[in-house]
């Protein structure tokens, strides 16, 4: 299977047609491979995926308008390509239905199939003021300051560096629970990475809930998140590859780690990845998507 099937070629004809066949699988396999990590410990989380230009006609032929939420599981075989998800939505757009449950149903059965997974899809309306789709604040500590009173340049890496971890990997204090760890909750503005296809910049909100018998330097661990400006991957790789490597240097009782990246031709995504299914938070959406 290729990395890419239409992503990064030029688009001349968009469908007018419903076309199913659009859509494009990438294994996820290849972006575990590459980390060379434990992959059912990667696979336990969810990708949110919010697309907002989905519209499709009514029985009068009328143009209808909403927001989407896809939720992928991650113990899925692949992933979607991003850029096949964006002709398939836009097929909808002159094909009558009779209801927003069944574009749901539809778009839901689409992706199941070409993912081999059960795949949710939640509309929401524009004017719907209770929406899960309105925009909110991550949890705990901005760490994005934490290199301040720091006179160390932070130098380019063409590579994510998680030896930048080992600073952060002090003796815990007595005051740590010997059995379940210190908790720390914090989040960062400046992740970002390329699309290892068009090489275009991805920026993102990357959000940790950890729990570390080990003390959690903010310094190091914005030095480390940094290293992946220069890194080719896929938002869902960039999320697993830092799960694993906080899991590897911190061997926390609990960990969740997620990214809220910026919109792209009108869908943004969202992958989460937790040590325990329990741990999963709800999804939600950041100021910049």
């Amino acid at each position: 299977m290729s990395i890419h099937g239409i992503l990064g070629q030029q688009t001349n004809d968009y469908p007018t047609e419903y076309s199913p066949e659009t859509l494009y699988p990438i294994a996820r396999s290849m972006g575990r491979a590459a980390i060379g990590w434990q992959d059912d410990k990667l696979a336990v989380g969810i990708d949110w995926w919010q697309a907002f230009e989905v519209s499709w006609l009514n029985s009068q032929g009328i143009s209808q308008v909403a927001m989407a939420r896809l939720s992928i599981p991650a113990s899925s075989p692949s992933i979607i390509e991003s850029k096949s998800l964006k002709l398939y939505l836009n097929s909808l757009n002159f094909t009558e239905f009779a209801s927003w449950q069944e574009v749901e149903t539809l778009i839901a059965k689409d992706l199941s199939k070409c993912l081999q997974a059960q795949v949710q899809v939640e509309l929401f309306a524009l004017e719907d003021k209770n929406s899960r789709l309105l925009i909110t604040q991550p949890d705990g500590v901005c760490i994005d300051n934490a290199l301040a009173d720091s006179s160390d340049k932070v130098l380019l890496s063409a590579h994510p560096d998680a030896s930048l971890l080992k600073g952060s990997t002090i003796a815990a204090t007595h005051s740590a629970d010997s059995n379940s760890g210190q908790p720390y909750s914090f989040y960062c503005n400046l992740l970002r990475s390329n699309c290892p296809v068009t090489n275009q910049p991805d920026w993102g909100t990357l959000g940790v809930s950890i729990s570390s018998s080990q003390v959690i330097d903010n310094a190091s661990m914005l030095r480390y998140i940094l290293s992946f400006r220069q890194h080719n991957g896929f938002h869902e790789q960039c999320v697993e590859q830092i799960f694993a490597d906080l899991s590897q240097y911190y061997q926390p009782s609990a960990l969740m780690v997620r990214a809220w990246y910026t919109r792209r031709g009108g869908i943004d995504i969202n992958p989460c990845r937790v040590s325990d299914l329990s741990l999963l938070p709800q999804p939600s959406r950041l100021i910049r998507q």
